[in-house]
C-alpha cells in the first residue's frame, strides 16, 4: 500500500481547507482528480478482520452500479486499519470518491481514524436506522462497518441503504456547517 507522505497530507489538508472551509477560497495549485459529474465512486477499505466482508462488498456495488476503488488490504495477514482508513478518508477529501466505507473488526477505529481527515464526516453504522439517519441528518460521506459485529447480510443491507439515502438538508443543513465550522475552527494555525 501506498503511504501518504507528510508533505503530500499537508498538501490535502491545505486542499480541502480551501474548497471547503474557506468563506472565500483561493485558487490551489494542488492536482485533484475529481470524480467525473454523474459518476459515483465509491473507496473501499478494510483491515485483515474486515477483508472478507469488503471482498464481498466489492461485488454488491459493482453489482449497485458504482465504480469501486479499492484501498486495501488485499490479504488476511494482521496489519493496521489506520492506514486504510486514511487512504479511504483521503479519497473521499480529495474528491477522488463520491463517498467511503471502511470496515474494521468493530468499525469505531476506522471512524475515529476517517474523522480526523478534513473533509470527512464518517459514521459507523450497525443497524439501517443508524445508516439513514448518518446521511439524513449528517451527510455522512464515509461510512465504517464492524466486521465482527455484524453480519455480512446486514452489512449489505446497511451499506445500500447508506448510499442510497440523500442528505435531508433543511434544518439539518446548519447542524452540518456548525461540524464544519468546528472543523475550521481547530485547523487553523
Amino acid at each position: 500500500m501506498n503511504q501518504v507522505s507528510d508533505a503530500e497530507l499537508q498538501a490535502i489538508v491545505q486542499k480541502v481547507l480551501a474548497r471547503n472551509l474557506e468563506k472565500t477560497p483561493q485558487a490551489s495549485t494542488i492536482a485533484v482528480r475529481s470524480v467525473p459529474a454523474g459518476v459515483k465512486s465509491v473507496a473501499i477499505g478494510a483491515d485483515h478482520g474486515g477483508f472478507s466482508m469488503k471482498e464481498s462488498l466489492i461485488t454488491d456495488l459493482k453489482g449497485w452500479g458504482y465504480q469501486v476503488t479499492d484501498c486495501g488490504t488485499f490479504n488476511q495477514e494482521a496489519c493496521d486499519y489506520p492506514d486504510f482508513a486514511l487512504a479511504v478518508a483521503t479519497k473521499v477529501s480529495t474528491g477522488e470518491a463520491w463517498r467511503g466505507i471502511m470496515i474494521d473488526g468493530a468499525g469505531i477505529g476506522s471512524c475515529m481514524v476517517a474523522n480526523k481527515v478534513p473533509g470527512v464526516r464518517a459514521a459507523m453504522s450497525y443497524d439501517l436506522s443508524s445508516a439513514m439517519n448518518s446521511r439524513e441528518h449528517n451527510d455522512a460521506n464515509l461510512l465504517t462497518l464492524g466486521a465482527g459485529m455484524i453480519g455480512l447480510n446486514l452489512a449489505k443491507q446497511i451499506a445500500k441503504t447508506w448510499l442510497e439515502t440523500d442528505f435531508g438538508g433543511g434544518r439539518h443543513a446548519k447542524r452540518v456547517d456548525k461540524i464544519i465550522a468546528v472543523e475550521r475552527k481547530f485547523l487553523k494555525g
